[in-house]
This record gives structure tokens, sequence and C-alpha cells, in this order.
């Protein structure tokens, strides 16, 4: 349109239409928190009134799953779309100590976020994208830093996995708690903050809550509630913690009602491993998973499968509810595809068309984990297509095949009554493994076999096969 053209149509009452408002991204990623512990998926006396709404309005997966089971290598694949194996991140930063006894040599890993390999934040800021970090970000110290990696803003992102407190007083970067503030609450006001409406860029916002990590922290008014319930053997502090999640999650949906920005803001809510059920020394269980087997730093489905709910106005439909299996390699490609950016060569596909309640292909994932967990875990590999899924552990070369829509919680080994399948499926990890250059474990020369489990708290024993 031509300057004439465009001054006659301004005296005309015509202006040019505008175009739509492209959407926020709100990514909201909590640690540790079980596939079990919330209303959407089953559980029946921690109280999540806010995501019960919100998977109402929400697509709900059952088969979500991180790309690793514990946090470091899960958020490493959340931001570059990339396997922890292909990025040579595989264990939490700075990982566990070797057992001088144990039956293998864990291998060497990074220490922080490849810089060659792009992160969603730096992205997203060349189409114009006001990008944040709030929270956990466990993915490298200075010179790796949120602000190193993409994001206009870092709040409380440090090395660190874990806040030595949750209340106050306590310093992180760009926040202060005052004495008895409590460190959930307020990450979610400085989000909200972030979300102010009347920005001329959309945003993205990378929210990393700390909790229900480690330590065992809540306000004493919601734990002693829990106290007076039948909640089995789970810890009721953690499920305050998990209680506390929830009440940020109504917090931040209710400002962008009243700023009127919920229409044109896409929201993910997931957690980057399964909940801890046995950590290091501590004598008690801190959740239970049930009826998925183990949890967090372990390849069974309690260690890696997640809650994952998305609710992204004019693609979702409320209340839908998609069994596919996907992962978290897959949200890098899927809001590049939204924001209309060549996500380049990744490992997880965009899921959009899925979203759009359209079918994807059956694909194989996978997993990759050398090294023994503070949780009991061993050093194993996993494939899943399907609803077959193998694992291979590492120490023996132990295989394990389970049929995950018949057995979820993996009790029934069916290794040697498929044997051609489990050999189908091996051959199918072990040349994945060879295209990524993944880092295998050593023989230890100094194992032990009468001490070689020591400090393994929490170990899983094999199922025998049928």
């Amino acid at each position: 349109m031509n300057r004439r053209v465009f001054l006659q149509s301004l005296a005309a009452g015509a202006l040019p239409a505008a175009a739509p408002p492209r959407l926020n991204v709100l990514f909201v990623l909590m640690d540790d928190l079980g596939w079990r512990d919330l209303g959407p998926y089953g559980n029946r006396f921690i109280d999540t009134p806010h995501l019960d709404r919100f998977a109402r309005q929400s697509v709900r997966f059952t088969n979500a799953y991180a790309a690793c089971p514990v946090c470091s290598p899960t958020r490493a694949s959340i931001l570059t779309g990339k396997y922890p194996a292909r990025l040579h991140l595989t264990d939490w930063i700075p990982g566990r100590r070797q057992w001088p006894t144990a039956r293998l040599l864990m291998p060497a890993f990074r220490q922080f976020l490849p810089v060659e390999d792009r992160t969603l934040a730096e992205a997203l800021s060349p189409r114009g994208f006001r990008t944040g970090a709030i929270g956990k970000w466990h993915l490298g110290g200075p010179g790796h830093l949120p602000t190193d990696r993409g994001f206009g803003l870092n709040i409380a992102g440090t090395a660190a996995g874990h806040p030595p407190t949750y209340f106050g007083p306590l310093e992180l970067p760009g926040l202060s708690l005052a004495p008895g503030e409590f460190l959930t609450e307020r990450l979610t006001r400085e989000a909200i903050r972030f979300m102010r409406p009347g920005q001329p860029e959309p945003f993205f916002l990378y929210l990393a809550h700390f909790t229900v990590h480690l330590p065992l922290q809540a306000r004493e008014q919601v734990i002693a509630k829990y106290r007076q319930r039948d909640i089995g053997d789970v810890n009721p502090t953690y499920c305050a913690m998990v209680e506390s999640a929830d009440d940020s999650m109504g917090r931040l949906m209710q400002a962008l009602d009243e700023s009127g920005q919920a229409d044109r803001t896409v929201v993910i809510f997931f957690s980057d491993n399964g909940g801890v059920r046995f950590q290091g020394r501590q004598p008690k269980p801190i959740t239970n998973n049930s009826p998925l087997r183990a949890g967090k730093g372990h390849l069974f489905e309690g260690g890696i499968r997640e809650p994952l709910m998305i609710r992204w106005p004019g693609v979702t439909r409320p209340g839908t509810v998609i069994d596919t299996p996907v992962a978290s390699i897959d949200f890098f490609p899927t809001l590049c595809e939204a924001a209309g950016v060549d996500p380049g060569p990744v490992d997880g596909r965009s899921l959009l068309r899925l979203l759009r309640g359209k079918r994807l292909g059956e694909r194989p994932l996978f997993w990759h984990y050398p090294h023994y967990s503070d949780q009991g875990g061993r050093p194993a590999g996993a494939v899943r297509l399907g609803d077959w899924k193998l694992i291979e552990f590492y120490e023996d070369g132990r295989l394990e095949l389970f049929h995950l829509a018949e057995d979820p919680g993996e009790q029934r080994n069916l290794v040697r009554r498929e044997p051609a399948r489990a050999k189908k499926l091996h051959r199918l990890l072990a040349g994945w493994r060879h295209a990524v250059n993944a880092a295998m474990p050593e023989p230890n020369p100094k194992y032990d076999s009468a001490h070689a489990s020591e400090g393994l708290t929490g170990y899983e024993p094999p199922t025998a096969p049928v």
C-alpha cells in the first residue's frame, strides 16, 4: 500500500488489518515431581485443585518422558531438543562420586550446557521474544548461566541443583529473600512480574521451580494438614511441597486471566524426572510412584515418566488425553515450529500435529544413563517402541523386556517369552548409542563383589524372566 492509498484509507476509516499478536510461552518445570503426585494423574490425598482445573483446560499426556532419570540432562534436552547422550551431559552436575569398589567406572561428562548447541532462548530471541529464566538452572556456573545462553533475565539460576533452604534469609542471583519468605512463592511473584502486560514483545518464560526437590521444607500449617491424613508411606512435608507447586500454578493462571493474556499464551507444565522414592541415607521413602516401578535415578517408569499438560489457545482441545509417547527432546522443535524458526538438526520432533488432534507415526525413544545414582540406580540404557520397552543393564548385560500397556509396573520380564523382539530392540538401542557416540562405563579393576553395592540405597532387584 503506497502513501496516498494509505492516507485515503485512513480518511475512509478503513485501516489495514492488524496482524494477530504472537503467542507468549510459559514453560513451568517442576523438580523431582512424580507422575502420580497430582490429582489429574490419580493422586487422591494431595490437594491440587489448580492443576486439576488446568488439566481440564489442557491436553494431558499419559506417556510423556524425561530424557534422563536425573535433572541436569533432562533440562539440557528441553533447551536444545537433543538427547543427553549426544550432548555428553548424562548426569546431574557435578555428579555422584565414583564408588571405589563398584563394578563399573562411570564415564566423565560435560559440566555445562554445550556452547555449540543452540538453546530455546537463543532460537526465540531473534524472533522478537523477551526471554527470562526464573528458578533452577543447574547447567553450569559463571560463563554458562542463563544470560550467557540467550536469556535476557536470570533470577535465582546458579550451578547448584537445589537451594540450601526454602525460607529466607536467602540470597540468589537477582533475589533476596527476607526472613520467613518462602522461595516457591517468591519465584511465582517474580514470574508474574515478568509476564506483566503492556510489553511490545511476546515472552518466553522458563520458570523452573526448585520444589519438590530436597530439602524437604514447606509451610508448617500445610505440613500439619497432611500429618492428619492417610497418605501411606509418603512424607507429609513432601505432600505440602506438591501443594505449594499447585498454589504457584493457580497464581500464574490467575495472573494470565486477569491480564488478558491467557488466550495468547502457551502454557506447558512438566517435570524433569520421576519422584524420589529413596535418597541416599534417608531411611524412609519420600514419595510413592506406584503403580510405576522405582523412581528418580532409575530407568524404570517411575524414574522417567512425567506429568505433562499443555494449554495452547487455538490448537489444543480442552480435556483431551493423549497416550502417544513423547519426550523432553520434543519441546524445542515444537516451539520452534510455532515461532517460525528452523530447529536445525535435533533428536526431537514437533508435537504440533499431535496437539491439533492428528496422529504421528511410531518412533523409538531412547535413554542412556551410564552412572550409579544416589537413589540406587545402576548404569543402564533403554528403548521404548510402541508398547514395548527394553532395559539393558551395563554391569552384566542383563536385559529386561516389558509390555507397558499390560504391565506399567514392569513386574514381568518377557525377555524369554519374546526373544526375537528383545534382540530387535537391543540392536536398535546399540545402533542408537553408536550414532550419538554415547560414552560408556568401563570395567573397574578394583571391583569387589562383596562391597560393590555399598552406598546404593533404594536398589531395585531384577525381575525374573517369564
